[in-house]
C-alpha cells in the first residue's frame, strides 16, 4: 500500500479540549513523526484545517503553528472532497447538527463524547451514519492511558483469576469560585446548558467497564447536587441546577459488581485523581491513570477486625508497583492513530457511534434511577 494523506476537519479546534488534546497533543505530533504507520510498513498522513467560530482564535491558533488551513465556513469544508475525515470536538450541545451534517456529507467521522444529550438524538446518529456507510469513532481515551493499559494486561494474563468487584473513586475539589476560581465552567452545574456529573462521567464509565471487565446489566445511581450555589467566570453567584457527585452501583452480566464513586465535592487522599480497585480469587490490584500496584493471594496479610487497639500491620507496604520499560504515547494520540489505522485498513472499529451511544444510555438510566430510587436494567442490543 502506498503511503496517502487524509484531509481531516478540526471542528472545534480552538476550544479547550479540540486545541490542547487534539491539535496540540495528538495532530500534530502525528504529522511531526511522518503520520501513522499501517501494518503493512506504509503512512497515512493528515492534513488538518482548523473550523471554528472566531477567526481571530483561529488566525492564533494557525500561526503559532506553522500557518495550518483555518475556515470559518464548515459548510465549504464539508462539500471538499479533500478532506474525508471529520472531527468533531464541540460543545455537546452544538454536536448533533454537525454530525448530521458530516453524515449527509458521506464523511468519516472522529468525535468527543458525549454524542449528544440524549439517547434518542444518539440512537438517530447511529441509524443516520449506518445509513450512509460512513466509518464512526468515539473519543474513548481513558482506556488508552498507562494505568488501564497495564490492568488490561493484568486482566489477559489471568493474574486476577476471578474478578469478583471493582470499586472506583474519581473526583477533586472544584472551588466555588467566590474566594478561589473554580477549575471547571459554571456551565458543568447547569443542566439546562448540559452539564451535570452523569451526564459528563456515565459515558466514560461505560467504555471503561465494557472495555475492560464486561456488558452493564443493571446500575443504581444516586445523584446529588451537593454545593447548590457557586460563581461564575463573572464573579456572579449562580444556583446548580445539575448535580456535582453521583454515586453508583452496576451490575455486570457476568457477575462482576462495580462501585462507582465520582464527586467535585471531594479532597483527595489517594495517589491520583481516578484510581479503581480490582479484587480477584487469585489476586488484587490498585490502578490509576499511570501507575498499577498489585497484591497476590500468596502474600495476603491475614487481617484481624479488633478496634479496642491499634492496628500496627502496614497495609500498603504489602502491595508491588509494576515495572515496565515501555514509553506510552498520550492516551488521546494513540486513539487517534488506532482510529486512523483502521480507517485507512477498512477494519471494523469498537469504539464506533454505537459505543458511543451506550455511554449515553446509560447516563440516561443513570439518572432514571436516580429519580426512582431504584435499580434500573440496561436493555440488551448493539446500542
Amino acid at each position: 500500500m502506498a503511503d496517502k494523506t487524509i484531509g481531516v476537519i478540526l471542528n472545534g479546534a480552538t476550544g479547550r479540549m479540540g486545541y490542547r488534546q487534539h491539535l496540540c497533543r495528538s495532530i500534530l505530533p502525528i504529522i511531526e513523526q511522518g503520520g501513522v504507520e499501517l501494518s503493512d510498513g506504509s503512512r497515512v498522513q493528515l492534513d488538518p484545517i482548523l473550523v471554528g467560530r472566531h477567526e481571530s482564535k483561529l488566525k492564533e491558533a494557525s500561526e503559532k503553528h506553522g500557518g495550518l488551513k483555518y475556515t470559518t465556513d464548515l459548510d465549504s469544508v464539508l462539500a471538499d472532497p479533500h478532506y474525508p475525515l471529520y472531527a468533531d470536538f464541540l460543545v455537546t450541545s452544538a454536536r448533533v447538527e454537525s454530525l448530521k451534517k458530516a453524515i449527509a456529507a458521506g464523511k468519516d467521522i472522529y468525535t468527543e463524547k458525549p454524542l449528544a444529550e440524549t439517547y434518542e438524538d444518539v440512537r438517530e446518529l447511529v441509524r443516520l451514519a449506518e445509513a450512509k456507510g460512513v466509518r464512526t469513532g468515539v473519543v474513548h481515551d481513558k482506556l488508552f492511558l498507562p494505568g488501564l493499559l497495564k490492568l488490561r494486561r493484568l486482566i489477559k494474563s489471568g493474574f486476577f483469576g476471578r474478578i469478583l468487584s471493582v470499586h472506583g473513586e474519581f473526583g477533586y475539589w472544584v472551588f466555588e469560585g467566590d474566594w478561589r476560581e473554580s477549575q471547571r465552567p459554571s456551565w458543568n452545574y447547569k443542566k439546562e446548558l448540559g452539564g451535570g456529573m452523569i451526564s459528563d462521567m456515565f459515558p466514560h464509565w461505560n467504555y471503561v467497564i465494557e472495555g475492560l471487565f464486561g456488558r452493564i446489566r443493571t446500575v443504581y445511581a444516586e445523584a446529588k447536587t451537593e454545593i447548590p450555589e457557586r460563581v461564575d467566570e463573572k464573579g456572579d453567584v449562580y444556583q446548580a441546577t445539575a448535580e456535582d457527585a453521583a454515586y453508583a452501583i452496576f451490575e455486570l452480566e457476568n457477575g462482576i459488581t462495580v462501585q462507582m464513586n465520582s464527586s467535585w465535592n471531594t479532597r483527595v487522599y489517594r495517589n491520583e485523581l481516578l484510581e479503581f480497585q480490582i479484587d480477584g480469587t487469585r489476586g488484587s490490584a490498585v490502578v490509576g491513570l499511570f501507575g498499577a500496584e498489585v497484591q497476590v493471594r500468596d502474600v495476603t496479610p491475614k487481617a484481624f477486625w479488633n478496634p479496642d487497639v491499634p492496628d500496627p500491620h502496614h497495609y500498603m507496604d504489602d502491595w508491588q508497583e509494576i515495572g515496565t520499560d515501555e514509553t506510552f504515547e498520550n492516551g488521546f494520540k494513540a486513539q487517534w492513530e488506532e482510529y486512523i489505522r483502521s480507517l485507512a485498513e477498512g477494519t471494523d472499529y469498537p469504539y464506533d457511534f454505537a459505543s458511543g451511544a451506550r455511554g449515553v444510555r446509560l447516563a440516561e438510566l443513570g439518572y432514571e434511577s436516580t429519580a426512582k430510587g431504584a435499580k434500573v436494567q440496561v436493555p440488551e442490543g448493539r446500542y
